[in-house]
């Protein structure tokens, strides 16, 4: 090692860390510049004990929003590491759609600190085979191995499956989207999910509807419970935040 130790210099001055955001040369891989660190809103408590949406105020350990108190999540919550603005939707869309893998890892670093105590396997969203064959990887997928990689606990890309394609679901409303992912999922052997206590990994939250679906049929082959785990969440503007 400290004969490549001259060589590993020299590239660190010709291709010094950049900005995730930015591209701006920064101290440290996966750091950020100060306008795009300011430019993330990251989020913590004060928030809904069921579904994690952030509140402007603290309103009590049990407290719920509106939505979780007319219709309860069968998750148990959504660890978002910030909210979807510029910055966090550059990083998503750079490593979804441009190949950006390494962005995996900055997202993993993000939201390692909301990962919940008792979770003991991670799941990555999946994507339907075609999708994979089309984009070369599941973003998804690189996500869970970072965290996987942070925290020591294992994760399973086999575990749950997308069953058929459905259709890009930028766009839609929460109803349609939900109509579109009903049954795309599935389970292949519930025995190795069964008393599980899972973190279902993904880029971005936006209405749920994929994250419920899910939820639901990991928790009909027996996991314990499910918490979502994602880089950026999308706030409403009607959110009670």
């Amino acid at each position: 090692m400290r004969i490549f130790a001259p060589l590993r210099h020299i590239v660190a001055i010709a291709l010094p860390p950049r900005c995730a955001g930015c591209g701006i040369p920064v101290g440290e891989d996966h750091r950020f510049c100060a306008l795009c660190w300011a430019g993330l809103r990251f989020l913590g408590p004060p928030w809904c004990a069921g579904c994690n949406r952030p509140f402007a105020f603290d309103r009590g350990d049990d407290a719920r929003c509106a939505a979780c108190l007319t219709d309860p999540p069968r998750h148990s919550g959504v660890g978002a590491a910030v909210a979807y603005g510029p910055v966090a939707r550059d990083l998503a869309l750079r490593l979804k759609y441009a190949g950006r893998i390494a962005f995996a890892e900055t997202m993993a670093r993000q939201m390692r600190r909301l990962l919940p105590a008792d979770v003991d396997l991670l799941i990555p969203v999946p994507l339907h085979r075609w999708r994979i064959w089309t984009r070369g990887f599941n973003q998804a997928a690189l996500i869970a191995d970072g965290i996987a990689t942070l925290s020591g606990i294992r994760h399973d890309c086999d575990a749950l499956v997308r069953t058929r394609r459905t259709a890009p679901l930028r766009g839609l409303g929460g109803r349609q989207r939900t109509q579109m992912v009903a049954g795309a999922f599935a389970v292949p052997i519930p025995s190795r999910l069964q008393g599980r206590t899972v973190a279902l990994i993904d880029d971005v939250y936006t209405s749920g509807a994929t994250a419920d679906a899910c939820t639901r049929v990991m928790l009909r082959a027996g996991v314990r419970s499910v918490t979502i785990l994602c880089w950026a969440r999308v706030l409403s503007a009607t959110a009670d935040d």
